[in-house]
Formats: C-alpha cells, sequence, structure tokens
C-alpha cells in the first residue's frame, strides 16, 4: 500500500464528516475526475468505479479507530483540518476496513472471502481492533467443525501473505489446521500446490491426522511427483525436499504392497521399506523392546489424535498387537512398564491390562470410528478386542476380512467387549470346492498351530444366550464371506442380533443348512440384504422369506405382500444356489439382484424385474433356463420375453450387469441412455455384442471401471479404443475372445488399469510386449494363459516391471519356471500365485518357500508337470498364518510313449494338444483345521 497523497478541501464537507477519495494503488494514474462521494452504507452494493472511489466517512470515528487516520486527521500534517483527503491504498482492503469499522457488527462478519483484504486494511490503516479480531477469528478456524470451514487455497494465499507482512500468528495456525484436516487437504486439486515449508510443518504437527500411514506416503509422492513437474524449484532442491518429506514417513506402519509399487517411482525408498518391514517380520518383539528401551517409539506409533476418524492398517504382515497397544500409551508411562505390556501383549496375556487401563485411561480417541485390520495375521484378536474397547469407545465399524485365524468366539468376545460396533466385517476367501465337484476322498486335521488361550480374554457370559440381549442391539451388518467351518449352531447365536441385523453375508459358508439359514431368517424380521451365493439356500428359506411378519406393525400398506419379509429386501444374491428362488419374490425395493449360475427361469425373472424399478446391479451370467418360456410371461410391451434386453433397459438404470443367456439380440439402441451409468459389465457366454457396440462402450458407459468379455469377437480398434477412452478403467479381462489381436492392442498408456486378465486371447505375447505393457500400465493383478512365446526371463519382466502385484496367473506360458521361479518370490506383495504348465523347473520345496518368501500369500495353485523332483512337499503347519488353500493338478498319463505330460509328441513335432487333468489335490486351511481333498476335475 502506499501513503496519503496531497489534501484539498472538499468545500462543503461538514465538520463532523470527512471526505476520502480512496484511489487504488495498483491502478494506473488517471485525469479522469473522481466519482462523487457516497455514504459509508453503500460500500456493501458494487462499487461505480474498481480504481477509484469517494467516501463520506464521520472523521470522530476514523480518528478513534485508526492510529493511521488519528495522525493524518488529527496531527500536526495538513489534511488535518481538510475536509477532503486523498488515499493511495487497496481499493478493495480499503473498503472492507471501511465496513468494518462503520457497519453494525450484527450486518458484518469476517470470513475467509474478506479476511486477507482486511488484514492488509488493518495494517496499513493501523485498525488495532480489527487486527485483534482478524487474528482472534483466524486462530478459532481451526477449532470449528465440520471440518475444512476454509478452503485450502486459501490458506496457502494466507501462508504467501503472512511472511510478506510480519504476520506471526498465520504461521502458527495454518499448519496445525491443515494437519487436523489433513484427509480434506489431500484430496483437494490444491494440495499439490502447498508450499514446501507448509507441507513440512504439517507433517510435523503432532496433530497430523491420516487415516493410514500410506495415505500420508501417498500425498507426498503425488506432491513430489507435481513439484518434479513444475520449474519453480532447481533439480537439487527438488530432490532434498523429496528426501526430508519421505524421512517423515513410518516407514514400518506402511502396507507391504504399497511399500513395493513405491520401487517403479522412487526404487530406492521402496527397497529400504520393503526391507524394513521384511526385516520386522522376522523378530519385530525385540526391535520394540529395543525401541522402548532407547525411548524412540514414535516410528512404530500409528497416528492417533483427537481428530481421527478412521484407522486403516489393512495390508501390514508385519503389524503386531504390540504396535497397537503402544500406540495409545501415554508417552510418560516409563520404560519398565511399557517392556512388561510389550511382553505380556506378545504373549495374549495381558496380566496388567487393570494397571493399564488406570494409566492409560486418557487416551482413548472418541472420534474414531473405523478400523480396518485386514490381512494383518500376526495380531492377537482377543488382545485387539480389549485394545479396541478402551481406546476407541464409539467405535462402530471393524474390519478384519483376510484374517483366517479370527475364530467365531472371536466374534463373541468382541460383541460382548465392544457392544456398540454396528458393522463387521469377517470375509476371507472363497472355497474352490464347490458340491458339483465329484470328491474323490478327503480328510481333515486339527491345525497344529492354533494354540489359542482364550480364557484371558473372552468373556463367558449367559447373557450371550438369551434373547432380549440389549448387548446386541446395534449390529446392523456382519459379513462371514468364504467361513465354511461356520455352523447351523453358530448361525442360531447370531440370531440373538434380531433386534438390529439388517444386512448378513455368509456367501460360501458350505456347511450352513437350508434350515439353519432358515431359522436364522424366522428370527431376524429386519433383514434387508442377504448375500446367499453357493449356500444351501432352499424351500424352507424361501417359504420364510413369503411368509407374513407377526412382527410388522403396519396395519394398512396398498401393497397386498407389504408384511412379507420378502417386500423389503434391497439386496439378494444367489449366485450357485440350486433352488430357482425367485419363482415367489413378491419384493419391490430391490437394488441387487445376483442369480448367477442358478435355474431362475424367465417366468421368475421377468416379473421381478417390472416390479424393482430402482435396480442398479443385475447379475444373471450363466442362467440357461432365461432361454427357455416355461409357461407365458407378459411384458409391459404386448410381446413376449424374447427381447429381455429391452424389458431391463425400459425399467432400471444399471450400474453393475452381468450379461449371459437371453440377451440378444442387442442393439445400441437397447443400451442408450439406460446403460449411462454402469460401471462395471460383464459379458459372457449367450450374449454376443457386436463390434460397434463394443466400440461405443467408452460412450455408452462413460464411467466404466470394469469390463470382462467372455466368448466375444474382439478386434485392436476395440480393445485399443476401451484403454484410450476408457479413462476410469481398471479391470479388463478378456476370456477366451475370438478375433485378431495384436500387440498393438496395448501399446497405449492405460494409467488407472490395475488388473489386466488375457486368456487364450495373446498367443503372441513377447518378452518385449510384456516390456512394453509394464511401461503403459501399473498393474497389481495379471493372468495370461497360451502365451507360448515367453520364457525364464519374463519372470524379472514381470517382478520389477509391477513390483506390486498381488495376484499372478501364467499357464501355458511357454518355459517361465524353467529354471526356477526366484525372480516370483521377489514379488513380494503377491496374495495369489497359479503356475500351470509353465516349464519343468519348480522345486520339491516350494509351498514351504513360498510361504515364507511371501508374507501375504494366500493361494497358491501348481501343477505336477512342472515339478523338476516329480512333486512338492505339502507341511500341515506353514509358516505364514495368511495361507487359504494350495492346489496341485495332475494330468492324464499319456497313452503314447513319446508323449510328454505337456500334451507334446515328440520333440521333433511342433503340434500341441489340450492336456487333460486327471484330478487336482487341494489343501485348504480354515480357522481350526487343514483338509486335504482330491477332486477328480481340474480346479
Amino acid at each position: 500500500m502506499s501513503s496519503a497523497g496531497d489534501g484539498e478541501d472538499g468545500g462543503g464537507a461538514a465538520a463532523d464528516t470527512v471526505v476520502l477519495e480512496i484511489t487504488d494503488a495498483a491502478a494506473s494514474p488517471s485525469s479522469a475526475p473522481p466519482p462523487p462521494p457516497i455514504p459509508v452504507s453503500a460500500l456493501a452494493a458494487p462499487l461505480p468505479s474498481p480504481t477509484v472511489l469517494a467516501v463520506r466517512a464521520d472523521r470522530s470515528r476514523l480518528i478513534e479507530s485508526s492510529s493511521y487516520f488519528r495522525a493524518l486527521l488529527g496531527g500536526s500534517f495538513s489534511e488535518s483540518g481538510s475536509g477532503y483527503v486523498r488515499i493511495s491504498c487497496d481499493l478493495a482492503a480499503a473498503v472492507q476496513v471501511l465496513r468494518y469499522l462503520f457497519e453494525p457488527p450484527a450486518s458484518f462478519a469476517i470470513s475467509h472471502h474478506n479476511f486477507l483484504p482486511l488484514l492488509e486494511g488493518a495494517l496499513f490503516l493501523a485498525v488495532e481492533s480489527l487486527l485483534v479480531d482478524c487474528e482472534r477469528w483466524f486462530r478459532t478456524v481451526r477449532s470449528r467443525n465440520p471440518s475444512m470451514v476454509v478452503p485450502l487455497d486459501f490458506i496457502i494465499e494466507a501462508w504467501y501473505f503472512a511472511p510478506k507482512h510480519g504476520v506471526t500468528f498465520v504461521e502458527d495456525v495454518c499448519p496445525g489446521y491443515l494437519a487436523q484436516n489433513f484427509v480434506q487437504v489431500i484430496s483437494s486439486r490444491s494440495f499439490v500446490h502447498i508450499p514446501y515449508d507448509l507441507l513440512c510443518s504439517t507433517i510435523e504437527s503432532p496433530n497430523l491426522t491420516v487415516d493410514s500411514e500410506k495415505q500420508l506416503c501417498e500425498a507426498i509422492l503425488s506432491w513430489v511427483s507435481a513439484s518434479r513437474q513444475s520449474c519453480e524449484q532447481s533439480v537439487s532442491n527438488s530432490a532434498d525436499n523429496q528426501l526430508s518429506l519421505l524421512s517423515k514417513v513410518r516407514v514400518c506402519l506402511l502396507p507391504l504392497g504399497f511399500a513395493a509399487g513405491t520401487k517403479r517411482n522412487c526404487f530406492e525408498f521402496g527397497n529400504n521399506a520393503v526391507c524394513m518391514i521384511l526385516n520386522l517380520l522376522k523378530d519385530s518383539l525385540q526391535t520394540l523392546l529395543h525401541t522402548v528401551t532407547d525411548d524412540n517409539l514414535d516410528s512404530y506409533r500409528i497416528r492417533l489424535t483427537e481428530y481421527s476418524k478412521k484407522i486403516v492398517l489393512s495390508g501390514c504382515p508385519q503389524l503386531t498387537t504390540q504396535f497397537l497397544y503402544i500406540s495409545a500409551l501415554p508417552t510418560d508411562l516409563d520404560a519398565v512398564f511399557k517392556r512388561t505390556i510389550v511382553s505380556d501383549v506378545n504373549d495374549g496375556c495381558l496380566n496388567h491390562y487393570n494397571g493399564l487401563v488406570k494409566k492409560a485411561k486418557t487416551l482413548s480417541f472418541r472420534n474414531v470410528r473405523i478400523v480396518d485390520l485386514s490381512k494383518c495375521p500376526n495380531v492377537h484378536f482377543g488382545a485387539v478386542i480389549l485394545w479396541m474397547k478402551w481406546t476407541f469407545p464409539e467405535l462402530r465399524t471393524f474390519i478384519a476380512s483376510y484374517c483366517l485365524l479370527f475364530q467365531f468366539e472371536d466374534l463373541q468376545c468382541l460383541l460382548l467387549r465392544c457392544p456398540w460396533i454396528n458393522e463387521i466385517n469377517l470375509s476371507i476367501d472363497t472355497s474352490i470346492i464347490l458340491s458339483k465337484y465329484s470328491i474323490i476322498s478327503s480328510r481333515s486335521e486339527v491345525r497344529r498351530d492354533v494354540n489359542r488361550n482364550l480364557s484371558s480374554y473372552y468373556m463367558q457370559s449367559g447373557l450371550y444366550g438369551t434373547s432380549g440381549n440389549p448387548v446386541f442391539s446395534n449390529i446392523s451388518k456382519l459379513i462371514l464371506e468364504g467361513r465354511n467351518d461356520i455352523t447351523d449352531m453358530n448361525l442360531l447365536e447370531i440370531s440373538m442380533l434380531k433386534s438390529s441385523l439388517c444386512y448378513i453375508n455368509i456367501k460360501h459358508c458350505t456347511l450352513l443348512t437350508d434350515d439353519g439359514i432358515s431359522t436364522l431368517l424366522l428370527n431376524c424380521r429386519k433383514m434387508h440384504s442377504m448375500v446367499l451365493s453357493y449356500t444351501s439356500f432352499g424351500n424352507h428359506s424361501i417359504q420364510t422369506l413369503c411368509s407374513l411378519d407377526p412382527s410388522d406393525s403396519f396395519s394398512y400398506h396398498k401393497d397386498e405382500h407389504a408384511h412379507v419379509m420378502a417386500f423389503r429386501l434391497q439386496e439378494l444374491h444367489l449366485e450357485g444356489c440350486e433352488d430357482g428362488a425367485l419363482c415367489n419374490f413378491v419384493g419391490s425395493s430391490l437394488e441387487y439382484l445376483d442369480i448367477s449360475e442358478t435355474v431362475v427361469s424367465m417366468v421368475s425373472l421377468a416379473p421381478v424385474i417390472r416390479r424393482n424399478s430402482n435396480l442398479s446391479c443385475l447379475k444373471t451370467a450363466g442362467c440357461r433356463n432365461l432361454l427357455f418360456e416355461q409357461g407365458e410371461v407378459q411384458s409391459t410391451s404386448g410381446n413376449k420375453y424374447g427381447r429381455f434386453l429391452q424389458e431391463i433397459t425400459s425399467t432400471c438404470y444399471l450400474e453393475d450387469v452381468e450379461m449371459g443367456w437371453a440377451f440378444c439380440p442387442v442393439r445400441v439402441d437397447d443400451l442408450i441412455p439406460s446403460f449411462s451409468k454402469v460401471r462395471r459389465m460383464t459379458v459372457g457366454l449367450g450374449t454376443t455384442l457386436p463390434e460397434n457396440i463394443l466400440h461405443a462402450l467408452p460412450e455408452i458407459c462413460p464411467f466404466l471401471e470394469s469390463l470382462v468379455l467372455r466368448f466375444q469377437v474382439i478386434s485392436d480398434r476395440v480393445v485399443r479404443n476401451l484403454l484410450e477412452s476408457s479413462t476410469n478403467l481398471q479391470v479388463l479381462c478378456l476370456h477366451y475372445c475370438l478375433g485378431n489381436l495384436t500387440s498393438f492392442s496395448f501399446q497405449t498408456m492405460a494409467p488407472a488399469l490395475r488388473i489386466l486378465r488375457l486368456q487364450w486371447v495373446t498367443p503372441w505375447i513377447t518378452n518385449d510386449d510384456l516390456t512394453i505393457l509394464t511401461q503403459n500400465c501399473n498393474l497389481v493383478e495379471l493372468l495370461l494363459s497360451g502365451c507360448k512365446l515367453l520364457d525364464t526371463s519374463s519372470q524379472e519382466i514381470i517382478s520389477s516391471g509391477w513390483p506390486n502385484l498381488a495376484c499372478l496367473q501364467l499357464e501355458e506360458c511357454g518355459q517361465i519356471t524353467l529354471d526356477g521361479v526366484d525372480s516370483i518370490l521377489d514379488c513380494k506383495a503377491l496374495e495369489e500365485v497359479l503356475l500351470r504348465h509353465t516349464g519343468r523347473g519348480i522345486g520339491r520345496t516350494i509351498i514351504t518357500d513360498a510361504i515364507r518368501e511371501l508374507p501375504l500369500l494366500r493361494k497358491l495353485a501348481l501343477d505336477l508337470c512342472d515339478a523338476s523332483e516329480g512333486g512338492y512337499d505339502t507341511p500341515n503347519v506353514p509358516e505364514g498364518k495368511m495361507m487359504r488353500s494350495v492346489r496341485m493338478s495332475r494330468c492324464k498319463k499319456s497313452a503314447a510313449a513319446a508323449r510328454s505330460c505337456f500334451g507334446e509328441a515328440s520333440s521333433s513335432s511342433s503340434n500341441r494338444k489340450p492336456v487333460q487333468h486327471r484330478e487336482t489335490i487341494v489343501l485348504e486351511w480354515s480357522s481350526r483345521q487343514l483338509t486335504t481333498t482330491v477332486v477328480e476335475e481340474r480346479l
């Protein structure tokens, strides 16, 4: 701002008023006469000129409120007696200050819109009261709700403003404000524009609040990437800043898969992170004990603050119960007590629990609503439950998916210790053995690595078995998917949740009977969402769904079926159920319907479609009965159901669709606009999409994220356009498709693509093509079959190009494993591996080696044809606790002596014949036992 100019007598101005002619200091000089004066009360309206303003104001109020005007109008300056004074300054700032001084407090408030002009004006015009109010307002912003009440752009602008004007309180507040709102901050487009010193101060703040250490690291990496692309910093400064910021990440709390993935762009950081995590897996207890002694626990503490709402630790196999407890311990506890806690928690025996509660009672975090411990196999869930009880008294959602050793007794304890929880997810991988397979033999044995001392934390309570127990009034959603050791008796105990349970997922819980499921439904009448895929759901359960609800309080409803439980269903998943369960369905609230691989007919499905106009997901893949009439089905147009797809598109706007039998013929007109919201699409056997529709999919489905095509005719033109135009596409699966694809299809960038499955569609793929793929997309899942040109070098290309691979499936892929699997085992984030007919070089100890080297591995599939020593050792006690299943397929012996088990004739022949498999040996672990099954089919 500039100083005052020469005064000029305004003539008729009253003695107690003064006309201020304010010229914007940034404007060019003008010879135009000034505008006529306006009263202060008119400043709220649009200004007559953006560069100059004349305003009448009370002289006494100006002198009283501002040191600037006190000196100018009441001192020895020539303007002190003048009724007309010229000022050159920031016009917007001066206007805001005058409004603050003369408008009633009730009609003028400080906000992020006027804060900086007010502050600048207050500084220039020396309005002391305004400076105090600006500071007070800015400091209180930090404590206001909801989070992020001011935009990030404003904070950044204020940060740049403060040092130029000597304002210290802005620099005091900004880092803490961003720290406590960091989750919202990183979602802003302006995040990458935060200045380095502000970001550094924010991360160092004790109030830094993140959902996970991964979230913090991702934010830093995105900021670093944007910084590299800008020209604001020198290369050396950028590198120094990168190292400085990344050094603040608590590497030992990163998910293993994420840490491995950072090797793509920050190899040194990612490699060091992976090494640290693997070292912790070897002996985290001693590391923590040494850290306690050195009083240096910060690097191992989960970031918990009073503002935390979600704690996500998913994918951290290095995490043990000690990490959880030390994160909640007061920092002033003595080292001896900390060592005692760390040692006792390691044994799952909390002898010092009462003492711990007394000393740490203030360390509870009441804003935390969600805790996610998925894929954390090395935590003791008994101790975890106690930890959550006193640390998160307002917890609402607990997720522990893929934690195989979480037993039903743990669930009971969780319900008793933490009765305020209303959502629980305990899903694991589903069993690969279905009822349709022919089982040759099966035997089970108790897991030798299960040695649980439940008495130290499991609360035996007679209340658990009583109906009407108020303890269980909160559980609304329970996911037990894949837990095929859950029994009808367990389900009966779950029925105690009848007053609140609305959502149940028991997919692939194969021990449950139709009667058991029926009893659950009979007790839990508030149920509106059920995932019953691959269960014994049948007639008894259907009758329960379609029976009158005696507890229904609605005495009258215009729909005669309103008192039936099925009437209120919103989600119904029946994939793989053998009963034609929709024949009596009367609901009209369905949003999600999955009848894949069932015997549901069109006569049952068509009325359901018409009754449920809110349907957003429909899965019918594998429903061959949809082709058969089985009676007359009246359509809305008066025709029969031959044009089933038209029936659907005239009724629903789908977001998730699986098309199979009865979806033909298909025209573009059938899909627009009803498919405009589709995010996930599967097209399978029984439906053929013409090339013009496949090519137009990015326009028909602009939000498409996942596309699975089976037995379709595809081309380079189609695939290339999908990768280039579907910018949200994360999943692309091509199974048994026809057409002439070439390497041109994948020679384009696809930064969003994460899952790529190419099953018998790309036999031409070479190592060069693989290299191009690694450059164009960052995959976490890769399936290749029939790629016979690949060799042992392909392993290194895959492992170095996609270090964060979670799933790798290679079948009939040349000689990839001819020299072993060393490079594959370098992909430390692998959770699922399938190797079949990839080269006879896999050693006998592959199973134990894979479990030891891959801490997250859950599923392993091999072929005895690839065994270098004729077979594989199969341990009962896996060193890792994640293992769910191991499959080993065996080929039929060829009658021709010259034929190898790869189905090849002699080496002089280039003809290959399909391999026939005799049987599959399946080792499957549950929470309590190991089951070994020999199945006649190839799995």
